[in-house]
């Protein structure tokens, strides 16, 4: 194999539009995730243990469950009950139940690492429950877990190449379809390597500099 400059500038451009798609992706699904893994943890500590235990099994299914399974399922089993997204959206849903799970723990460390006494202090201050989990508890939690939620940004990320299986022309897609009409695949792999490690070394650098702004020390 020898390196061709020339093909390599030409794939530039469709590439950097599929790390469009990955990066909306990834942007929404982690969002996703971030809304559904605090709902998580929040019905996990509900004094309803029927709700408690239904919760629990549903968020180790699907950790338990591979990513790329869910994907093949969602996109190409719902249809079959009535419901179908597209195939971006698909893959944003995907990932965001997927990682949801995860973050779904990290919150429960966050929350369970605030002192007995900020509780008590709130029960005692007879604070409505809104204002207890929003004004209170959360603030503290999250600055506490900013860096693993940080990490599961970058691991989601590096994820979405999995959504090339529901046809979603993402980086990677874009690559091993541009490296199929050539049988060159040197060139669009490595550089779709390297965009995805730009982009990782970049996001890792964003949220030190998060962390030691408002993580907690």
């Amino acid at each position: 194999m020898t390196w061709d400059w020339n093909y390599a500038g030409d794939l530039v451009s469709p590439l950097l539009d599929g790390l469009r798609y990955t990066l909306g992706a990834t942007v929404l699904g982690y969002v996703l995730a971030l809304v559904l893994g605090l709902v998580w943890a929040v019905l996990r500590r509900s004094p309803n243990i029927l709700l408690n235990q239904v919760v629990r099994w549903v968020v180790e299914f699907v950790r338990s469950t591979p990513l790329l399974v869910q994907l093949v399922f969602l996109f190409y089993a719902l249809p079959q009950a009535g419901i179908q997204f597209s195939a971006f959206w698909t893959g944003v849903i995907g990932l965001g139940v997927h990682y949801s799970t995860y973050i779904s723990e990290v919150y429960r460390a966050g929350i369970e690492d605030v002192p007995r006494g900020q509780w008590e202090a709130c029960t005692a201050l007879n604070l409505p429950r809104g204002r207890v989990w929003f004004g209170v508890v959360l603030p503290q939690a999250v600055r506490k877990v900013i860096p693993t939620l940080g990490n599961y940004l970058i691991a989601l990320f590096k994820d979405s190449p999995l959504m090339l299986v529901i046809t979603v022309p993402e980086m990677m897609s874009v690559a091993t379809t541009e490296g199929g009409k050539t049988a060159q695949y040197l060139e669009p792999l490595t550089i779709a390597a390297a965009i995805f490690v730009i982009v990782s070394i970049l996001s890792s650098v964003l949220i030190r500099r998060m962390e030691g702004r408002y993580a907690a020390i």
